[in-house]
Formats: C-alpha cells, sequence, structure tokens
C-alpha cells in the first residue's frame, strides 16, 4: 500500500485543473499518467526573461518583458477563427503589436482594452519593419512584473503542450508535494550538501542558470542518488524475496552421472571457465533455494553448452527444463543442437515457436503438461496461458536483455519456485550490472574451447566499395560464405546510408543471383528460417542482412563479414556481428566500412574493434565512448531508463546507492524501522514499471 502523504501524487493527471482528456493524451506520449510524473520531468534548459524599459534596448527575436500603453485593438472572426490584433506604444512611442491568430478571448479583450497600461512578455519579432509579439507569453498588470522577469525552465514538449503549459503542470504538481521524512542517512547528506529531498524537487524546476540543470549540480546529483538508491533497494528485496522461497536440492550423483554419459559420447571437453561456472552452478542447484543466476560468456566461449550441463542436472532428478531464446531463429538453432544430444541420452525434447500450426502447438502443450517433454525450447510462445509443465525444475533464459521482467517472472510462475539461469552473449561492465542486475551471483566465460580460428579485422572507407564488391564473386567461388550487414531496411531520406533492399538488388548484378538471399526483421519467420537453413547448407554463399544475425547465429563455416556504415553501430553490437565468422576451424575475416564524416570519437571506436576481441574491454569502452543507455540491451530492454542518474556521470553515486541499500537491509531486512519505512516511501515515489515488477517478484 502506498503512503498516504503521497496520494494527491499517486492521482490521475486529469485531477488537475483544465487537463482533460485531450490534454492527458499530449501527456501520456511523455509518458505522464499520473500527477507525480509531472515532478521527474526535469527541464531541458532555461530562458531568461529580462525587463526592458523600452524596445529600442531589446535585441531582435529575444524574450523581453515590457510596459506599454494600448493604442487601438482589432478583432476578426469568431470562435476558432477569431483573430485580434492590439496597437501599442512603450513609453518612448515606439511601436508594438501584439498579434493572436487564434485565443483570443473576452478575458484578453478586457486586459487590453483602449488605453489600459498593460506588461506583456514574449517573443519581440520584426515585421515589415515594425516591432510586434506574437502570441504573447504573458500579458497582465504591472504587479505582475517581479513574477515574470528571470529566469524560467524550459522542458522537452509534445505536440499540444506549450512550455508555459508544461511550467504551470508543474508547478500545481508541486503545490501538492508533501514534505517527507527524509531516507538518506544524515552523514551522507552533510558529505554532499544535499537539501531535503522536496528542496530539492522545487528547485530542478527552478533553475537559476543553465549551471543548475548540470547533471553534476548538487541538486540533480541528489535525485540520481535516490533513483538509484531505489533501483538498488527493489534488485535486492527480490534477491530476498527468492532467497525465503523453499526451492528444491537436486541431487549432485544423479547430475554427474548423466553428465559423465552424455560426455563420453562427444567429442567435447570443457575449459577451465566452463568447469568453473559449472560448479558455481551446482553449488546453487544443490541447495534448498532456488537459484537465480546470470552466466555472462563473451563470442564463442561455450554458454549454450554449460547451459546445457546445467538442464541435465534438473533432467536427471526428473524435473522438466525450459529454454526461451528471443527469436523463432536462435530458439530453433538450440533445438537442431539440443535434441539430437538428449536423444542420445534417452531423453525427449521439443520446439514451441509461434510459426507451428494450432495443431502442432497443442500436441507439444499436452505432452509437456504430461511430462513426456522433458526439455521445451522456444520463444515468448513459452509463456503463454496454454502452455503448462508437470514439474519444472529450471528455467534458462538466453539473450536475458531481450526479455522484460514481466516476461520473465511470467515463465519463472509456470513452476514452483524454479531455479533459473539467464544467459548474455553482451559481456556487461560493473556500472551496468549494477543497474540491472545488482548483487546478482554471476559466472563469467572468457575462455574459448576453439583457439584455432581467429578473425582478422579491417577499416575500410567506402570509398573503396567498388574494391570490396569485387572481390565477393571470386571468395563465393573458392566456398567463402560470407554475411553484408546494412543497418537499415529500406532507403531513409534522413540518413544517406545504404539499405538492405537497395544493397542486395546491387550486389544480384555482380553475383550469381541464386547463391545471394535477403534477410531482415519484416522477412516472415519460414522465409528467413529457409534462408539461414540454406546458408548454412551452402546452397547460398551471400546473405545480406540486418542485425537480426547479430547474436547466436551458428554457421561453422561462414568466414567473411561485411558491416556497412559501422561507425553507426554500438561496439558490443559490432563484436557480436563479428562473432558470426570464424566460428569453425578457418579464419574470419571482418571488414568495417565506414562513410566520409567519420568523427575522431568514432575512429577510436572502431580502433577498439581493431585492436581487441575481448568482448569484455570492448563492452568498457563502449560503455565510455557511446554511453550505457546505447549498449546493447541496456536502454532499449527498459532497464536502464533513469530519469536523473546517469550510469557513466555518476558511477560513485551508484556505488553509493548499493553499499547504502545493502547496509539498511542488513540492519533491517523487513524495513520497518522508520529510516526502512522512509526508504519504503522512496520506493513508492519513484515507482517506475522496473521497480514494481521486482517488488512483484519479492
Amino acid at each position: 500500500m502506498r503512503p498516504h502523504s503521497l496520494s494527491p501524487l499517486f492521482a490521475p493527471i486529469t485531477t488537475l485543473p483544465t487537463v482533460g482528456k485531450g490534454t492527458a493524451l499530449f501527456l501520456g506520449q511523455l509518458d505522464m499518467r499520473r500527477v507525480g510524473d509531472l515532478l521527474w520531468h526535469k527541464p531541458c534548459g532555461t530562458l531568461t526573461r529580462r525587463y526592458m524599459p523600452h524596445l529600442k534596448l531589446a535585441v531582435h527575436d529575444q524574450v523581453v518583458t515590457v510596459m506599454v500603453h494600448v493604442t487601438g485593438t482589432q478583432v476578426t472572426g469568431v470562435r476558432a477563427a477569431r483573430r485580434m490584433r492590439v496597437a501599442c506604444v512603450d513609453e518612448v512611442g515606439t511601436p508594438l503589436t501584439l498579434v493572436y491568430f487564434h485565443g483570443a478571448d473576452a478575458a484578453l479583450e478586457r486586459i487590453t482594452q483602449l488605453g489600459s497600461d498593460i506588461l506583456v512578455s514574449g517573443r519581440l519579432e520584426q515585421f515589415r519593419g515594425a516591432y510586434q509579439m506574437v502570441h504573447p507569453d504573458f500579458v497582465g498588470h504591472k504587479s505582475a512584473l517581479e513574477a515574470w522577469v528571470g529566469e524560467e525552465p524550459l522542458y522537452p514538449l509534445t505536440k499540444g503542450i506549450t512550455h508555459r503549459r508544461m511550467a504551470g503542470l508543474v508547478q500545481k504538481a508541486l503545490e501538492r508535494t508533501p514534505d517527507l521524512d527524509e531516507w538518506i542517512p544524515e552523514s551522507i547528506m552533510k558529505r554532499y550538501g544535499w537539501d531535503t529531498w522536496r528542496v530539492s524537487i522545487g528547485r530542478l524546476h527552478a533553475p537559476r542558470s543553465q549551471d543548475d540543470l548540470s547533471p553534476q549540480s548538487k541538486t540533480h546529483m541528489r535525485l540520481a542518488f535516490d533513483e538509484f538508491f531505489a533501483s538498488q533497494l527493489a534488485l535486492m528485496l527480490m534477491r530476498q524475496g527468492v532467497s525465503k522461497k523453499q526451492g528444491r536440492a537436486f541431487c549432485a550423483d544423479k547430475a554427474a552421472a548423466l553428465r559423465a554419459r552424455f560426455l563420453e559420447s562427444t567429442p567435447f571437453s570443457l575449459t577451465t571457465d566452463q568447469e568453473g561456472a559449472l560448479r558455481e552452478i551446482d553449488c546453487d542447484m544443490t541447495a534448498p533455494t532456488p537459484m537465480v543466476r546470470l552466466l555472462q560468456g563473451d563470442v564463442g566461449t561455450g554458454k549454450t553448452l554449460v547451459a546445457f550441463m546445467a538442464l541435465l542436472g534438473a533432467l536427471a532428478d526428473g524435473a522438466q527444463g525450459a529454454l526461451m531464446a528471443p527469436t523463432e531463429v536462435l530458439a530453433k538453432q538450440h533445438a537442431r543442437t539440443l535434441l539430437p544430444w538428449l536423444e542420445a541420452l534417452g531423453l525427449r525434447g521439443a520446439c514451441l515457436t509461434g510459426s507451428l500450426t494450432s495443431k502442432e502447438k497443442k500436441r507439444i502443450q499436452e505432452e509437456v503438461a504430461a511430462g513426456d517433454v522433458h526439455l521445451l525450447i522456444g520463444t515468448h510462445a513459452l509463456i503463454q496461458d496454454g502452455v503448462s509443465f508437470k514439474d519444472l525444475g529450471l528455467v534458462v533464459i538466453d539473450e536475458q536483455h531481450r526479455f522484460g521482467v514481466e516476461q520473465r517472472l511470467k515463465l519463472v510462475e509456470k513452476g514452483r519456485a524454479p531455479d533459473v539461469l539467464t544467459m548474455t552473449a553482451t559481456p556487461i561492465p560493473r556500472t551496468l550490472m549494477l543497474t540491472s542486475f545488482g548483487d546478482l551471483p554471476t559466472s563469467i566465460l572468457r575462455e574459448k574451447p576453439h583457439r584455432g580460428a581467429t578473425v582478422d579485422t579491417r577499416l575500410v572507407a567506402l570509398a573503396r566499395l567498388e574494391e570490396v564488391t569485387a572481390r565477393l564473386a571470386p571468395a563465393m567461388a573458392q566456398g567463402h560464405k560470407i554475411y553484408w550487414i546494412c543497418p537499415l531496411i529500406e532507403e531513409s531520406d534522413s540518413l544517406e546510408i545504404a539499405a538492405a533492399t537497395k544493397r542486395f538488388e546491387q550486389l544480384q548484378e555482380l553475383v550469381p543471383p541464386e547463391q545471394i538471399a535477403l534477410i531482415h526483421g519484416r522477412v516472415d519467420a519460414a522465409t528467413r528460417d529457409a534462408r539461414m537453413e540454406d546458408f548454412r547448407a551452402g546452397r547460398l554463399r551471400l546473405l545480406v542482412a540486418t542485425t537480426v544475425i547479430e547474436v547466436g547465429v551458428d554457421v561453422q563455416d561462414a568466414t567473411l563479414i561485411i558491416i556497412e556504415h559501422a561507425e553507426r553501430f554500438g561496439l558490443s553490437q559490432l563484436h557480436q556481428l563479428r562473432g558470426r565468422v570464424g566460428r569453425g576451424e578457418a579464419p574470419g575475416t571482418c571488414l568495417l566500412l565506414y562513410g566520409p564524416e567519420l568523427s575522431q570519437v568514432g575512429r577510436q571506436r572502431l580502433e577498439v574493434m581493431r585492436q581487441s576481441q575481448d568482448g569484455f574491454f570492448i563492452a568498457q569502452k563502449d560503455l565510455e565512448l557511446r554511453g550505457g543507455g546505447e549498449l546493447a540491451g541496456a536502454r532499449q530492454s527498459g532497464e536502464n531508463t533513469f530519469r536523473m542518474g546517469d550510469v557513466l556521470l555518476h558511477t560513485s553515486l551508484l556505488e553509493l546507492a548499493h553499499t547504502s541499500a545493502k547496509e539498511l537491509l542488513e540492519r533491517d531486512p523487513e524495513l520497518a524501522s522508520p529510516m526502512g519505512v522512509r526508504a519504503r516511501t522512496l520506493l513508492h515515489l519513484v515507482d517506475k514499471a522496473q521497480t514494481s515488477s521486482y517488488l512483484k517478484a519479492a
């Protein structure tokens, strides 16, 4: 239950005066649906509103405030077409015309009647050599001068909302904002010289200069800490809630016996990293509380094998397993690899995807519910209501950042507190780990089982495009399989870069047309899968694609990848794309084609790719050079959408929030103390979808 004192902030935004359904729809475009959402809508700049004794002192196109005398008013049209022009002069007789193309009402006519002395404020323009103001921001009496002059916040806007309107709504929300007892320890408040939350939120919306809006200002840092603290606390509460649940202790001996049978029948030998990760997973799975662990692995480090060995640990003890992948291509690839392994052990598996017929889906669902299917692999189809397990013991979520928190929870809820292993092929720097996972136990794979093949990365200017395309046909004739990656599906008027469709048409004229195909997100799943299979089998030699092949697509003998306009991709994404080649015995080559307007930072980023194949090093550089929100799976996943905090600029604050939340829960696990109750207030106050989902999980 939310604290009673916060109730006005959780009221629908339509409870504010003058906010009707239409305005609420506009505000909804800015994700504002409750009164309190306005508090977190930080200004993006300031406007200086100056008082001028007379107009000749003003600069053209400047916002000014001036006293004028009304010398005449002209009104034309009716209702929505009603227009008004008000003729005025300043104190030295300089003419000024106030122009209203719409919105002139009776109240405005009363203020601007002939002979009135009025105060007007707005952007000063010149039209045909004379001064005018179109739709002044303010028109009123002299007594309003002090309130109108000074710095004024400017907000990000959407259609239908003006700066004046937004500022007024924010002020209405501030009027409803209560003083709250402090949840930050006094020692931290004194160390940073921070004000209370109520004072800070007020100052955020009353900047005295552009410096007050800096992410390093005291006000901004105070509110960023609040967001980080709430996020870390929610994550830890989730972990605490999971640890209290009664899970299932799997039998280590049964797991070891089944795994030994599997390894005896395959050429695989585990790397030191894989053995270490499996020991950590086994330690969790044999404990009586549910496992929730993240498996991070660079490209080619063998995450899938570790996940399969973990699944065998559950299957050996009579439980079922589920593996959810973000795309049908990846789910079917897992099925092609894992189901034969299962069959050789006398176990059954199935693959459930959206493209199956209703009859096929129903058959698989019935077999899963009866326990006849030991491992179910699939896409989002696994979380549909028609899917139920007889005894779900382990959930594996591949490329976890592609799924929202709610989606992951929905699959987990299909079992009785099953163990959960999430996987990512995108190495995650510590700062992003904290924002998305907190203290989640993590196993890391760096060592690659296959050491024979390497990938040679080269930077090539797009001016040399003809040289690159001329070498395609000879390479294909020699048996090479080639990816050509474009950043767009179709041409864009705003971005002068090649689209996949156009590049495909051009390349068709240079290579045997029966050996080239195009895949992207708009190609239906069945066609996409068929083309991938043709490429894998060697019937196709050149695949023109978007980033649909970024993660997981495994064609062992692909040797060349060409990435067009590489400067427009994140480093982690480039690293994932590069990982599609050199996966077998033959070495791979990655050509990064860059445009003529490559910036200095762009060159630095591409040089990182040329010099290193260490995904963890590249991910950290990506974070430093590009920003946390642009890393694959960060902002896109909806888990890094802090409104005040920035994981790059506020790393120390994030660490402090992590430590503070941990110390609070160690002292007060139930948040029952006065400080704990205040921290609960903060959780409700921030109340992001992410925080709510984590609290639900707890």
